[in-house]
């Protein structure tokens, strides 16, 4: 918890957010278009993930699955996933539905990066097997990290273990030089529509 890294990194994280939240305002109104003809629904989505200190809080991202996606309950996300719409996909793929977790960074909620923030009935239930799983909770979840430009979707209880300690080793080793890193990986990511 070095003050100066928290502090400078909390100057990027807002300088960031509002450019990031510029950026989406200005093609929003296209998205929106796009979303009212192919999604047929609303456009924003909300829901709540557990946050530092296992404090939950509200996540805000474009809607990428059929409405009432999960009327039958929570189930993790696959990749092909039969609830994620045409132009649901093309969100993914490009990360456009993540834009407005910017507000949650600006909220002081999430960073920019950190741990990916996980729904409270995962955590529990993810936990109950993993104990260690908590641990990730101890810095701020980001809307990008270590675990993500690193490793494939995760769609299962194997998959959480292996991005754990994905998040595990930057806690540990976080720092300027990380943070670029993954921040490099992640604008790759982006701009070759490796998004999932």
């Amino acid at each position: 918890q070095n003050k100066l890294y928290v502090y400078f990194s909390r100057i990027f994280d807002v300088g960031f957010s509002v450019l990031g939240l510029l950026g989406f305002f200005s093609i929003a109104p296209i998205l929106w278009l796009v979303n009212l003809i192919a999604n047929r629904g609303s456009f924003f989505y909300s829901q709540e993930r557990v946050g530092k200190n296992g404090i939950p809080f509200t996540i805000y991202k474009l809607r990428t699955m059929v409405q009432d996606a999960e009327k039958n309950g929570a189930v993790f996300a696959t990749v092909g996933d039969a609830r994620i719409t045409p132009f649901g996909k093309f969100l993914r793929k490009t990360r456009l539905d993540e834009l407005p977790q910017f507000i949650n960074v600006l909220k002081g909620e999430m960073a920019i990066i950190g741990p990916r923030p996980e729904r409270p009935v995962f955590v529990t239930e993810i936990s109950a097997i993993i104990p260690l799983y908590q641990t990730r909770h101890v810095i701020k979840p980001g809307l990008t990290g270590w675990a993500q430009v690193n490793y494939s979707y995760g769609s299962n209880l194997e998959d959480s273990l292996m991005k754990l300690r994905y998040d595990l080793y930057y806690i540990k080793h976080r720092s300027l030089f990380l943070d670029i890193n993954i921040v490099l990986k992640t604008m790759s990511t982006i701009l070759f529509f490796r998004g999932q």
